[in-house]
């Protein structure tokens, strides 16, 4: 059962495509710094609600963007993460 109509979608922002979300920062924070590591600029959007701490899927997404001329090498990237550490499942788009 969901308490919204539709599943949360990204926002869609100009020149930047989402290339992860997850339902915890740490999770989203860890792709992040990975990114960075490898030089690909990001930029994360938490929908999470500050004045509560819930950590429940719908009620708490974050975002991972990056710009769209680095959206192959990204999710490229994201992918050999998850194939090396099996452990590291965020949802991907």
């Amino acid at each position: 059962m969901s308490f919204f109509s539709k599943s949360p979608k990204p926002n869609d922002i100009d020149n930047w495509v989402c290339v992860l979300e997850g339902s915890t920062d740490l999770e989203i924070e860890m792709a992040k710094n990975y990114l960075s590591n490898l030089k690909i600029p990001s930029n994360i959007l938490s929908k999470r609600d500050s004045a509560y701490s819930l950590n429940v899927s719908e009620m708490a997404m974050v975002y991972l963007y990056v710009p769209k001329e680095f959206e192959k090498k990204a999710r490229k990237a994201l992918e050999d993460l998850e194939e090396e550490n099996p452990d590291f499942n965020p949802d991907t788009e």
